[in-house]
This record gives structure tokens, C-alpha cells and sequence, in this order.
């Protein structure tokens, strides 16, 4: 804008703009040889809100809370720079910007990384989705390989932020604002949406005759597939610390009792119980269900209603007695929620003789629960 056309008090404004753009870039520049360190410090405090969102949940919403203030920051940058550049005033250089945008990426996947680790049903197709997890942080921290994709496709780098948006909500709400997974993820599907709009801008551009229309097509259709993949999807803040099979429970002590060999005459005469301790955030309440199913056909599905933060997981059991006349075959017992994310797994034969699953009472420790019992000052007892 030339100067005559300038308010008196739009120069001092400009030059102020102009001072902290040259210390914003001066900063980054001294950042850029260290920022190695940044994805171990992102993973840390992932690693650290995870063990702490228990035993310190203010803490551990406060290292949640700082990764959604970065990402308010990057949201806005873009708006507040257009806003900027028309009004005349200095911007940021591109390279800085997505220097920054890089370092609050790398922030995102490897902060939550360890959620996704500790909650995935390996033998799932959730292994898929936290695998393309591992991968994105990998390409997050390849600068060739990412800024290639930044500026030369663009509709590719921008799925890659939408999808980061989508784990930034999925893991953080829960922490910070006790909603149920299921609210969670609906939530973050919602935002990888909103933010998937200008990836579709970017691919319809070639066709304006037809831009809307295909986007009007192109939005239910990836809504569809994003709900439909949710069962691939971990529950980044639910996961089965412990679970056993038992002919029978001591409902007072909450705990599996008991011995029995899964024969079809067994399981007809007493039944058995499923039994599973599951770990939440403080003050977390939610429906999960106990899904039993027979050589993969759904046979019963048992409603319990859980509340986080106990220090040995909530302690929930489901007892079925009326098994099929011909019982004999692979059993699974999903436990999920109700957003139809699948939290673990618990399987048993039955059959005649030794080829029979033996059901008896001992709780054995899944996923990272063990490495978790190993933090000092924690208590397994309720």
C-alpha cells in the first residue's frame, strides 16, 4: 500500500509486525539443527501423559491441553496471515510457516503414538490403522520426503493434516473433557472432514464446471467410508488391562473363581464367566458391551456400564448360561464399545477331552498393563 495512502498509526503497527517476523524467523533458524530432539519430546510427553492421566490427570490434561493450543496455532496462522497480507502488513515466509506446521505434525503423531500402541487389538485390523500411524510420524520426520509432498502435492499434504487433526481430537477429549469414545471419535471424524474440504478443492479444481456437484458426491461418500472404518479405529483411552474365563465369580471381591476344562457338558451345566478389567481416565463413564461370538456369528451381547479411574481397571464380567445345543467350536468374546470400537478380545475353544480351553480363574495381564505395574507408587489392589 503506498505510503500516502497509509493511517498515521498503520505505520508504527507495520514496523511492530516487521520486528517480530524477523525474531520469529531469527528463532527458527537457531531451532532448526535441534529439531531432532522434537519428535522424542513430542513421544515423551505422550509417553508421560499416558502413565500420568491417571494418577495426575490435571497433568496429564495439561500436556493434552498444550498440543490442541499448538494446533489452534496453526489453524489460525493461515487466517491471520491473509488477513495480514491484505491489510498490507508483513507475513511470515512460507518456508517458515511450514517449518512450524511440521514441528506441530511431528507433535501430534508422536504424542499420540503411545495411546495408540497401549489401546491397539494387534490381531485386529486396528493393527492397520496404528501401522499407518508409525508411518505417517516416519514421513513427518523425513524433511526431503515432506516438504516434497507440502509443495508439490498439495492435495496429498493436506489428507496427511486432516488425518492428524483427526488423531489430535480423537486423543485429547477424553482427557480433558471426560466425553465418551464414542462422542470422541464422532467428534473427530467430523473435523478430518471439515478439514478433508480443501483436499477435495484441490482435486475438483481442474473441473469448476462441476466442482460443487462433485463435491456434494464426493463428501457423503467419504463420510460413509470414515464411519465405516471406525471399527479399525483403537479407543485411544480405553484398553483391557486384564481378563480371565471362570466357572464361576465372587462378586463381592470382583473376582474369578474356580477351574473347568470348556467341554460341551460343562459348559451346559454351570456356565461360564467372562471377566475383564478395563482402564479409563478418571471419571471416564462408558458403555461397553461383551459381544460373544460362535465361529464368528454373534450369539450375545451382554450391556456393561464402566467408570474410569480405578487403580486395577474397572472390574466388569458378563455370565452366559444359555450356550447352543451344539456349543462345541472357536468362541470370541469381543469387548467393545459402543461406537463399535473394539477394546479386546478373549477366545476359547470348546471341545471334548484336552482339546477343550481350560477356564481357570487366573487374570493374565494384557498389552502394556504389565509395564504399567512397574511405574512406582502404583497399587494393583482396589
Amino acid at each position: 500500500m503506498p505510503s500516502s495512502l497509509q493511517r498515521p498509526d498503520e505505520r508504527p503497527a507495520a514496523t511492530r509486525l516487521g520486528q517480530l517476523q524477523v525474531r520469529i524467523e531469527a528463532l527458527i533458524e537457531r531451532l532448526r539443527p535441534w529439531r531432532w530432539l522434537w519428535p522424542p519430546v513430542a513421544f515423551g510427553a505422550g509417553l508421560g501423559s499416558f502413565f500420568l492421566v491417571e494418577r495426575q490427570q490435571w497433568l496429564g490434561g495439561l500436556l493434552a491441553l498444550g498440543m490442541l493450543a499448538a494446533w489452534l496455532l496453526l489453524l489460525f496462522e493461515s487466517l491471520i496471515g491473509r488477513l495480514l497480507d491484505r491489510r498490507g502488513y508483513p507475513t511470515l515466509p512460507h518456508a517458515a510457516t511450514l517449518f512450524i506446521a511440521q514441528m506441530i505434525h511431528q507433535e501430534t503423531l508422536f504424542f499420540s503414538l503411545p495411546f495408540l500402541l497401549a489401546t491397539t487389538v494387534w490381531s485386529s485390523g486396528q493393527a492397520l490403522f496404528t501401522l499407518l500411524l508409525i508411518g505417517l510420524a516416519v514421513f513427518s520426520i523425513v524433511d526431503p520426503l515432506y516438504y516434497r509432498v507440502a509443495n508439490r502435492y498439495r492435495w496429498l499434504y493436506l489428507i496427511f493434516h486432516a488425518q492428524c487433526v483427526f488423531l489430535v481430537v480423537l486423543v485429547t477429549l477424553p482427557v480433558m473433557l471426560q466425553l465418551t469414545t464414542g462422542q470422541s471419535l464422532k467428534l473427530a471424524l467430523a473435523a478430518m472432514l471439515l478439514f478433508s474440504l480443501p483436499s477435495l478443492l484441490h482435486l475438483t479444481a481442474q473441473q469448476p464446471g462441476r466442482r460443487w456437484l462433485m463435491m456434494l458426491a464426493l463428501l457423503p461418500l467419504l463420510a460413509g467410508l470414515a464411519w465405516m472404518g471406525r471399527i479399525w479405529v483403537p479407543p485411544a483411552n480405553l484398553w483391557l488391562g486384564s481378563a480371565a474365563l471362570s466357572p464361576a465369580f465372587d462378586e463381592e471381591a470382583r473376582s474369578p473363581q474356580g477351574e473347568l476344562r470348556l467341554t460341551p457338558e460343562a459348559l451346559a451345566g454351570k456356565g461360564l464367566y467372562a471377566f475383564t478389567a478395563i482402564r479409563a481416565p478418571r471419571g471416564l463413564k462408558e458403555e461397553v458391551f461383551h459381544v460373544w461370538r460362535h465361529d464368528g456369528e454373534e450369539i450375545d451381547r451382554i450391556t456393561l456400564n464402566i467408570e474410569g479411574g480405578r487403580e486395577a481397571g474397572y472390574r466388569a464380567w458378563s455370565h452366559k448360561q444359555n450356550f447352543p445345543g451344539d456349543p462345541a467350536g472357536r468362541w470370541r468374546i469381543d469387548v467393545m464399545t459402543d461406537s463399535g470400537q473394539r477394546i479386546g478380545v478373549l477366545r476359547f475353544r470348546v471341545a471334548d477331552g484336552e482339546d477343550a480351553s481350560l477356564a481357570d480363574g487366573r487374570e493374565l495381564l494384557i498389552g502394556l498393563e504389565g509395564l504399567r505395574r512397574l511405574v512406582p507408587g502404583r497399587h494393583t489392589d482396589e
